[in-house]
């Protein structure tokens, strides 16, 4: 339970206590109205005793009563209604609300911290009302009236004869069998006689003698005089008087009136001649009776149901507005209580009650206590056995007649008034309201075994009960707490008695016990089971005060009191308590919130939502309607469209509040701000049949980082190439599409006239469609004039203004369940200056039937594409982007801080040129090598001219515009047979064996030394394109070498002819992607001749060996191969001295009957760009380190050697059956040779990935590379070649020897002198040799040294010795060589490369 104010010590005394009846006469009725008060409410301020009082009990112990109060009221004939009762404790709980900031207790507990009301001030006052509000019952007599006061006034006529007419008025109300109600303690009542005297008015010395006449009748011990009124209400209220009654008032008499379970109820009203207002205590509302001069008052809590006109209110209309309630309320407020009082007057009212207790009350009880207990020991053996007896005697014969006593009485039995156990529980009563608990407990549990044994159950409940609540409060607590007592009484009261509002008191009493004993689970039980159908009142507080035991244990249970509070709450409601069932679900939400428990948070929050609502909190009905649908919501369909609906029912209400205040953000759909996709531009043209649109950029591609960066570095190359190579330090790569990729840290540049399209990423969280209608993007835009003239105003424009800002409406866009789908709304911006996109702005509604539509009619009507609306709200969503976070310097790592992301934030600049460029005859598919030729067209679609045009391509091999020169350029591609794409001549078949000599230079095709070969200007008429002009180029294309999908990116560079400030050029983007299929393979070895028979005798020649096979397997034939042999003569040192480095001698053989000129477009194009490809890739570093130039070049020298350039283009023709079409593909394929006797590839060789090794630790040597040559490069510096004749004929039967000359030719293939070691000692010894060629012996010097000058021939003439017939090889000299100027010797034997084989002869 929650705290309370009081404790349970406290509590249980002041809840009994002795009680007083008052009647007073018309005229002191009226003295005490002049204050607002009745003669009761006058005195209840004052009716806590201020001292200690002492008594003294039947064995004559003095006994101590301390804080004793009595409670004064006036008499009431009539028992209150339970409905009034109801009533008034509706009032009391709805009057009682939490104190605005109430600081709430911060309750820890596991991983919850609650913030609870600690206290629950409206449990309290019902608890206090309820139990001041108690019938008087016949089993017990605790407020039954003890004394009666007998008020009169001192400016009556016959003062002593009022009082003997109230005295017999007293008498025949407790007498007189007509009146059931009030109820009387005992038969003679003490009667305590009261002079009222006015003081400002009255005649004093009148009302002493009328005094000193009382004392005389009554004595001193019976009667009093009262003097109040001590200053005329009308006087200035200056000094300040405290009003200690409207407490007490406010209390009872909360008059704020709704519909309760009884259906409407009214408030009486008293209209007493000096003040027409309503009765503020709820406890005296006057009726005259039968004209009386002293009225009886019907019970403060009589529904007022008679038709007498004093007593209806404001007319015939009973039940009053909610308005006027609320004046009424406010009237009441303004009163003032006790206005004629003086602080004197309070003294004197004090003063009296202490005098009546001391003198009149207390004696009075002290007395009752002794004849009781004196009576209870003279009669208890004879007349209760002669009672139980008769008892018994009579209900065994009239069983009938008992059987209808149970029934009214649900207890079994009706004692007589004065049967001795009711006199036993009288005394218990007594000593109970004068705290002698020791006492009061041995009388009830004598009381309870009697009650017990004659099965009176309702007796006995009554006296459990009041055995268990004295025996708690015994001081010393000499036996500990009978709970079972209040469970068995609990039980009766229940199930037996059936009398609630008794179980209901045993409830609120022992559970304040079980709280002060920290037994709050033993107490939460007991609450729980009084909760029951037929008060939803009583079962929320119970309910509530459950909740709080379970939060205040030990461990506190959060889940439970979270659950007993959602049942309060429940049951708050169902009571009209709208307030409090608000507060309830409000505290339970704190446990159920964030931890998973969705449906139970989505109910909390829809009844937090409907509860708002009705009291008119609309931005909490909003917020808690919010939450339910932005959480991910695990309702069935229906439930979120009801919960949908709701919603939008309450929006639409707080926005007809203000209808023109700021448009409410809408929680739906969801907008995944992060993902907002920005892209400036036109929408991407289609293809249109042959002609297709460059790709650029577009907001349907995906974002891809790899490609982004190749963007970058092309658009950083052509930059780089227009600024001679620099890159500007405020160059910025162009981002046309802004995303969560992309650099948004500076504000983007649009371009005036050019749309900008914002994507807007929506999600559906719920399983109802939602159709938004209207939507638009929400936008401010500042005019400015970038030129540098800021002298005119900035105007801020927010939303509107087309002339500045085109804006585009969808007129319906539906999101359907649980689907995420973009929108893509557009601004056209007309005039320069800074715009700022917000957010976007639209409808939220439903469809009517709430059903998945699929777009093809599936509702009726539907087709159309126009939805029937069921209910919409306008509103906004604004689009807020976080920034990347920063992680640069020390500060920003140590703490969180977002940088700035401007995408939605552009600047529209002044007009630029647009391009656009088409592609016209564009294969997606070629063989490899192959060559094609296509048509670019390029557009300018702007009203600016644009100039500058270049393209930037990582692979220029893949295309060429054609060379500088016209000549160099076939006119169309109909100019020759076939639509070939080369220049050919018509030849002459015949000349197979020569070449066809021709010359060109890289220079005419764009490839000159040192430039970006990538960096390929488009060859624009005048170099400008005018707006609205177009223009077609041809483009040869050739299909890459490696067969697969190959995707080769264009960027299109241009500039404005007008240098813009902002934009210094633009971009224009295409991805190509080509599909290549295998053709032809080309390998090819250089060898040297070893004949030297040139013309002059030098040795230049070379054989060149070509293989070429058919790979091709889907198009061509199978998979032949042919093989070549050409020889390669060098070409005249005139010629080569005129020619630069960067002219090629271009050498045709043709094997048909029609040659293509190779040193014209689109042959040489291609060659030079695999040449300058070829270049790009990294050549094997060879020397690292310059410790020894010598060595360096020495080994250059060995390299030349074994250099060759020469280059090999084949070009070829390809029949192809397609579509049933014969088609005539063309192409060409490049062979390098660099290297003698290395093989080249036409194709790029895949590397063989290494083995995996395990991980070697080794100690860094001298990493220096090493500068010796390999042995190929050595093998090179000497060439050799043997003459001898082939066969030799000899006769061996003349001679046994025979003696062969052998020239052998030493030619130095270097520009240095080389020293050369011939040794003839060297021997064939593997066993194959010896087996096929027989052994032979030189004759003469085994081994010659010799020195060659720079390319020098020097021959050498050997002898050779065979001794038999046969083959023999000579090639066995080994040559061993060096360079002269070197100290090292780089000695390597010259390779065999091919037997010299001689046959010998017998002649």
């Amino acid at each position: 339970m929650a705290q309370c104010v009081q404790s349970v010590q406290e509590l249980i005394p002041d809840s009994f206590v002795p009680c007083v009846a008052a009647l007073c006469s018309d005229e002191a009725e009226r003295l005490t109205r002049l204050n607002h008060l009745s003669f009761a409410e006058l005195l209840k301020p004052f009716s806590r005793l201020t001292s200690e009082v002492h008594m003294r009990d039947p064995n004559n112990q003095l006994h101590i009563i301390k804080n004793l109060k009595i409670a004064v009221s006036n008499i009431i004939t009539q028992p209150p209604q339970p409905g009034a009762i109801r009533k008034l404790l509706n009032d009391v709980v709805s009057g009682s609300q939490p104190a605005e900031g109430l600081v709430a207790n911060v309750i820890t507990a596991g991983d919850y911290d609650l913030n609870i009301s600690a206290t629950t001030p409206w449990f309290e006052s019902y608890r206090e009302t309820f139990l001041q509000s108690m019938p008087a019952s016949d089993h017990e007599f605790l407020n039954h009236y003890l004394a009666c006061m007998l008020v009169a006034s001192s400016n009556e006529v016959e003062p002593m004869e009022q009082f003997s007419k109230l005295s017999q008025e007293q008498h025949r109300i407790q007498h007189n069998n007509d009146y059931s109600y009030p109820k009387w303690f005992i038969p003679n009542t003490l009667k305590y006689y009261v002079l009222l005297h006015d003081v400002s008015a009255g005649d004093e010395q009148r009302a002493e003698s009328i005094y000193e006449e009382m004392k005389q009748k009554y004595g001193t011990q019976g009667c009093y005089l009262l003097k109040i009124n001590s200053r005329t209400s009308n006087r200035a209220s200056d000094e300040q008087i405290p009003d200690p009654w409207s407490q007490y008032l406010q209390k009872s008499g909360i008059q704020n009136q709704e519909s309760y379970e009884d259906g409407p109820c009214t408030i009486t009203s008293n209209k007493n001649s000096d003040s027409n207002l309503l009765s503020l205590d709820g406890l005296d509302n006057e009726v005259k009776v039968d004209g009386l001069p002293n009225n009886f008052r019907a019970h403060p809590l009589q529904l007022d149901q008679s038709s007498d006109p004093s007593n209806s209110i404001d007319g015939p209309d009973h039940v009053k507005s909610a308005s006027s309630l609320h004046e009424t309320k406010k009237a009441n407020t303004g009163i003032i209580h006790g206005a004629c009082l003086t602080l004197t007057d309070h003294d004197r009212i004090r003063q009296f009650i202490q005098e009546f207790t001391f003198r009149g009350l207390l004696p009075h009880i002290e007395k009752t206590i002794r004849q009781l207990n004196d009576q209870l020991i003279s009669r208890k053996g004879l007349s209760r056995s002669l009672f139980s007896a008769t008892k018994k005697w009579f209900s065994g014969s009239k069983v009938p007649e008992k059987s209808i006593n149970e029934l009214k009485n649900t207890s079994g039995l009706l004692y007589p008034p004065e049967a001795p156990e009711l006199q036993i529980r009288k005394m218990a009563d007594l000593c109970f309201l004068v705290q002698h608990y020791d006492l009061a407990y041995s009388c009830y549990h004598t009381a309870k075994k009697d009650f017990l044994n004659d099965q009176a159950m309702l007796y006995a409940a009554g006296a459990l009960e009041m055995a268990a609540v004295s025996a708690f409060l015994q001081p010393g607590a000499p036996r500990p707490y009978p709970a079972h007592y209040m469970d068995t009484a609990i039980q009766t009261y229940r199930d037996i008695c059936r009398n609630m509002v008794l179980a209901e008191r045993c409830v609120l009493l022992s559970a304040e016990i079980l709280k002060s004993q920290s037994k709050y689970s033993e107490a939460a039980a007991l609450l729980i089971r009084l909760t029951s159908e037929d008060s939803d009142l009583r079962s929320a507080l119970l309910l509530e005060q459950a909740a709080h035991c379970f939060i205040n244990m030990k461990s506190p249970m959060v889940r439970k009191y979270a659950f007993h509070m959602i049942l309060a709450g429940h049951r708050f409601s169902k009571a009209g308590q709208k307030k409090h069932a608000l507060r309830c679900y409000c505290q339970a939400m704190q446990v159920y919130k964030g931890k998973g428990w969705s449906l139970a948070e989505d109910h909390i929050n829809f009844t937090i939502g409907r509860q708002s609502y009705t009291l008119r909190q609309l931005d909490n009905a909003v917020s808690a309607f919010r939450h339910i649908l932005i959480n991910e919501s695990k309702q069935s369909a229906a439930q979120q469209g009801a919960f949908l609906r709701e919603y939008l029912y309450v929006y639409k209400n707080v926005s007809q509040l203000s209808p023109d205040g700021p448009l409410p953000q809408l929680p739906l759909p969801y907008i995944n701000s992060s993902a907002t996709r920005v892209f400036f531009g036109h929408d991407r043209r289609p293809a249109d049949g042959e002609k297709q649109a460059a790709t650029h950029v577009s907001l349907d591609q995906e974002y891809d980082s790899e490609s982004s960066q190749q963007w970058r570095e092309l658009e950083e190359q052509v930059v780089a190439v227009v600024n001679k190579g620099i890159i500007p330090s405020s160059f910025y790569p162009t981002q046309y599409c802004l995303n969560s990729y992309s650099d948004n840290s500076r504000f983007p540049l649009a371009v005036v006239e050019e749309p900008i399209t914002v994507e807007v990423a929506f999600r559906n969280p719920l399983k109802v469609p939602l159709l938004l209608t209207d939507l638009s993007l929400l936008w401010k835009f500042q005019p400015k004039d970038f030129s540098g003239k800021d002298n005119e105003e900035v105007k801020e424009l927010i939303t509107g203004e087309p002339e500045m800002i085109g804006t585009e409406v969808i007129s319906e866009f539906l999101i359907n369940s649980e689907e995420s789908k973009v929108a893509r709304l557009k601004l056209f911006p007309h005039h320069i200056g800074e715009l700022h996109i917000l957010g976007v702005v639209y409808n939220l509604g439903t469809i009517q039937g709430s059903m998945t539509v699929d777009g093809i009619g599936a509702l009726p009507g539907c087709h159309t594409g126009k939805h029937s609306l069921s209910m919409s709200v306008r509103g906004r969503q604004d689009l807020e982007i976080q920034g990347p976070r920063l992680n640069n310097t020390k500060e920003e790592k140590t703490s969180i801080k977002y940088g700035p992301d401007r995408r939605l934030d552009p600047i529209i600049t002044e007009e630029m040129p647009l391009l656009e460029v088409f592609f016209i005859h564009f294969p997606t598919g070629l063989l490899c090598g192959e060559i094609r030729k296509a048509y670019v067209e390029f557009v300018n679609v702007s009203k600016c001219p644009l100039t500058a045009l270049k393209v930037v391509c990582k692979r220029p091999e893949f295309f060429t515009f054609g060379g500088n020169t016209a000549v160099l350029t076939p006119l169309s591609p109909s100019a020759s047979e076939n639509c070939s794409a080369y220049k050919t001549v018509v030849t002459d078949s015949t000349s197979v064996c020569t070449a066809l000599i021709s010359s060109a230079s890289s220079v005419d095709f764009g490839i000159g030394i040192g430039s970006q070969p990538e960096v390929i200007p488009v060859p624009l008429p005048d170099t400008v394109l005018l707006p609205g002009a177009s223009v077609q180029l041809p483009m040869w294309l050739r299909g890459p070498d490696e067969e697969g999908v190959h995707e080769i990116n264009f960027l299109f560079y241009y500039e404005s002819v007008k240098k813009q400030p902002k934009i210094r050029h633009r971009i224009l983007r295409h991805t190509a992607v080509i599909c290549t299929s295998r053709s032809l393979n080309v390998r090819a070895t250089v060898c040297r001749s070893n004949s030297l028979e040139d013309e002059e005798g030098r040795g230049g020649n070379m054989l060149v060996f070509v293989d070429v096979e058919n790979t091709n397997t889907a198009k061509l034939a199978s998979r032949e191969k042919g093989k070549f042999c050409f020889k390669a003569v060098r070409c005249k040192e005139k010629e080569a001295a005129v020619q630069s480095s960067e002219r090629y001698t271009f050498a045709d053989i043709i094997f048909g009957n029609e040659q293509i000129i190779s040193s014209a477009s689109p042959c040489a194009d291609f060659f030079y760009r695999s040449l300058s490809s070829e270049l790009k890739k990294p050549q094997a570093q060879l020397s690292l380190h310059t410790e020894k130039h010598s060595i360096e070049d020495s080994v250059r020298l060995i390299q030349k050697c074994s250099e060759v350039d020469l280059n090999i283009i084949i070009l070829w023709k390809a029949y192809v059956v397609e579509d049933s079409k014969q088609l005539i593909l063309e192409g060409q394929h490049h062979v390098i040779l660099r290297t003698i006797g290395k093989e080249a590839f036409s194709y790029p060789q895949k590397q063989e990935l290494p083995e995996m090794e395990l991980l070697k630790f080794f100690r860094p040597e001298n990493t220096a590379v090493s500068s010796r040559p390999s042995v190929d490069q050595l093998s090179n510096l000497i060439k050799t070649s043997l003459h001898y004749p082939e066969s030799f004929n000899h006769p061996f039967h003349q001679k046994s020897l025979c003696l062969v000359p052998v020239t052998l030719l030493l030619s130095n293939c270097s520009k240095a002198d080389v020293d050369v070691i011939v040794d003839l000692r060297h021997k064939t010894t593997s066993p194959e040799a010896l087996e096929i060629h027989g052994s032979f012996t030189w004759l003469g010097q085994t081994q010659y040294k010799l020195q060659l000058k720079s390319q020098e021939i020097h021959s050498l003439q050997l002898k050779a010795c065979f001794v038999h017939t046969g083959v023999y090889n000579l090639g066995t000299p080994r040559v061993f060589a060096k360079l002269s100027d070197q100290v090292t010797v780089f000695e390597t034997s010259q390779q065999n490369s091919m037997p010299a084989l001689i046959i010998i002869n017998n002649m």
